[in-house]
């Protein structure tokens, strides 16, 4: 009988489908991948994601179609390295970058789209929370300590999004620590990992299993 893996939406790019691969991947719990094209989403993508946006999980009768619940999913079945293990209040660094700092980022990366504010603004109300993040990692290597947590690989991702808009003016300021941070990101073998290219989804083809080493 061939075995059945939960179906995993995504698109390579997207930073809300980053951070659950990135769970995903760490708990080991292995899917089928099926890449997407945002410009191009399949029927059978709509037919799972109410929001009709990435990740969405499909895991039996279980739906799932946002990022943070599938982050959830994935460590409530596994989490070997601990990622859950969190001090109480982590929850407000997710709420802070999912709200404000990601609707300040749009305004900056896409400021074309937003004629009506200032591109100036805008970059410096994400910048509040970056700086909160500058502080949080003094003396530390992530968030919460020595070890990264569910927190880290939810908001890093988005930074990654942030500095790309502009990085000669990101690594301009002053935030080494901040700096530090997303560049060992940027070098782990976590990220490599999620980052792997995969042509979009097409009916009938044979299963793209990830991770593909448990």
């Amino acid at each position: 009988m061939t075995e059945t893996h939960p179906i995993f939406w995504s698109f390579r790019r997207c930073p809300y489908a980053m951070r659950a691969r990135l769970a995903v991947q760490s708990s080991g719990v292995q899917v089928e991948l099926r890449e997407i094209l945002l410009k191009e989403k399949p029927e059978a993508f709509l037919q799972t994601s109410a929001s009709a946006t990435v990740p969405a999980v499909k895991d039996g009768d279980l739906i799932l179609d946002e990022s943070f619940d599938v982050m959830r999913w994935a460590l409530g079945k596994s989490d070997p390295k601990g990622w859950l293990d969190m001090p109480q209040g982590w929850e407000a660094w997710i709420e802070e970058c999912d709200g404000p700092f990601k609707a300040a980022l749009d305004h900056t990366k896409y400021a074309v789209r937003y004629p009506d504010r200032d591109e100036a603004e805008e970059r410096e109300k994400a910048s509040v929370f970056l700086r909160k993040l500058e502080t949080r990692l003094e003396g530390q290597t992530f968030l919460f300590g020595d070890r990264a947590t569910l927190a880290d690989m939810a908001i890093l991702p988005f930074v990654r999004q942030f500095a790309n808009t502009d990085r000669a003016w990101f690594d301009a300021q002053d935030w080494p620590n901040l700096i530090r941070w997303l560049d060992a990101f940027l070098d782990s073998a976590a990220f490599a990992g999620i980052m792997s290219k995969y042509k979009p989804w097409v009916p009938d083809q044979e299963p793209t299993l990830f991770p593909n080493q448990i």
